[in-house]
């Protein structure tokens, strides 16, 4: 690898005589890393964990994970190491047994999202948001298959969320940046990067933190990250938003076996990981809190007009059968599709509906059009489904990756009624039996596309 010169010169100045180590793992292959979903999965017992996460693990090798239906299943998520050092920040900095309103300003593809979802209460909500429209649907991809039924996928520049005065507890900025930290992942990043280059990335990451602070309430936190090294992208724009806004820097306690080095600036801290000191790839991270007093959120109980329009009483009693725990949604319906949300968000879902543009919210369950009804992906994935309520079958490894082609199948069986698919019991979705023939309802655009090998894999890695 052809590292820049100027680059080269920063990093010798910075680490001394750890250069030649940095430079000698910037040569090998990045770690693998995975998430589980514990709705879905256990936790392997046979793999190594990621130190600083609960429900992480590295990979001896890269498997094929498109050949896994789990991964399509939402059982587990493929995601570097190093940025799930994010858990610690939220356990240790914010009181995760609140309900609490958080943002994932620049989301896609959803890696962050995803365990956010899972660390989160149930009663909370997570924006997820990307403002470039064909990385958001893949978010909305991404955090469907996660299923967490709590999370609203929104496509939005930085600068409409002003319009949401005070209305985040947390937010986290995982802001766009010269990418340091993935030159061994993506030689393209090498040849893009150039000193200009990360002005500009400082100057950017500045107005994005500028356009969104007034939708962090006083006594919020904010949890910036990027995957580089430079100080003016990291250490230096923290210092530069706690002299702007007062904000106050807060400590992550590291344990020194995890290999994360904290640095200080201006009163700042910061933390920074590198390839040859931790099993991951280059990545920062801050915490800031907002100056102010914490509020208290207040709901209102004069009657005010909704956006959201509620689901129509037939339609409710047709599905609300189809999800557990019933009695903590709201049913709401978007022409013929009816989805349930959290009661406890309804009220901030109908005010992200007035104020943004909202690709995906809640559970979207099913299409009512007069009394024909068809279940939807989202439900299938999701970790409220109530699998008693509909028949299932349970394919093997070719015929699930066949059904995720979008194949037809033959299950050698008659009927007429909706089937969920599941793969080692874990549910992938839906086909609608018609006599002898089976309609393949998985979403086009999620199909694999690879061909099938003549040789699959025995298991997926996380089944015994």
């Amino acid at each position: 690898m052809n590292l820049p010169q100027s680059f080269t010169q920063r990093m010798q100045a910075l680490l001394n005589d750890e250069y030649a180590a940095f430079e000698d793992a910037l040569q090998h292959a990045a770690p693998v890393s995975i998430r589980v979903n514990q709705s879905k999965i256990a936790l392997p017992a046979a793999l190594k964990p990621v130190p600083w996460s609960q429900t992480a693990f590295y990979l001896p090798e890269r498997p094929q994970f498109t050949l896994d239906p789990l991964i399509h299943a939402g059982a587990y998520y493929v995601q570097e190491a190093s940025s799930m050092f994010l858990e610690q920040a939220l356990r240790q900095v914010v009181n995760l047994d609140q309900e609490l309103q958080v943002l994932d300003l620049c989301g896609a593809p959803g890696g962050k999202s995803t365990h956010i979802a899972s660390l989160i209460s149930p009663e909370s909500l997570l924006v997820s948001n990307e403002v470039i429209r064909s990385r958001a649907s893949i978010l909305a991809e991404n955090v469907t298959k996660w299923g967490s039924g709590n999370v609203v996928v929104t496509s939005n520049d930085p600068k409409d969320f002003g319009r949401l005065p005070s209305f985040f507890d947390v937010m986290v900025v995982d802001a766009p940046c010269s990418g340091e930290g993935m030159f061994r992942k993506d030689p393209q990043a090498v040849g893009e990067w150039s000193e200009d280059n990360v002005v500009l990335c400082s100057q950017r990451q500045q107005r994005i933190l500028m356009d969104v602070w007034e939708a962090l309430k006083p006594g919020g936190i904010l949890i910036y990250s990027t995957c580089t090294w430079n100080q003016a992208e990291n250490e230096e724009n923290m210092a530069w938003l706690a002299a702007q806004h007062s904000a106050e820097s807060l400590k992550i306690e590291l344990d020194p076996s995890w290999g994360v080095e904290e640095t200080a600036l201006e009163g700042v801290q910061g933390y920074r990981f590198y390839p040859h000191r931790v099993q991951g790839e280059g990545f920062f991270m801050a915490v800031m809190r907002k100056a102010g007093e914490e509020e208290t959120r207040h709901s209102t109980t004069k009657k005010k007009k909704y956006k959201l329009v509620a689901a129509g009483k037939k339609e409710k009693a047709l599905v609300q059968g189809w999800l557990l725990q019933t009695e903590k949604f709201e049913w709401v319906q978007h022409n013929e599709v009816v989805s349930a949300v959290p009661a406890t968000i309804f009220e901030a879902l109908d005010e992200l509906y007035k104020n943004l543009y909202v690709l995906y919210a809640g559970i979207e369950v099913a299409e009512v059009n007069g009394k024909k009804i068809k279940p939807l992906q989202a439900l299938a994935l999701s970790q409220y489904l109530n699998k008693d309520a509909f028949a299932s079958t349970e394919l093997d490894l070719e015929q699930a990756l066949r059904y995720l082609r979008k194949e037809d199948i033959n299950l050698g069986f008659s009927g007429n009624d909706w089937l969920l698919m599941q793969h080692q019991d874990i549910p992938l979705g839906w086909v609608k039996q018609i006599g002898n023939r089976l309609n393949n309802y998985y979403p086009k655009e999620w199909r694999i596309r690879m061909e099938l090998p003549q040789e699959l894999p025995e298991a997926s890695f996380l089944k015994d």
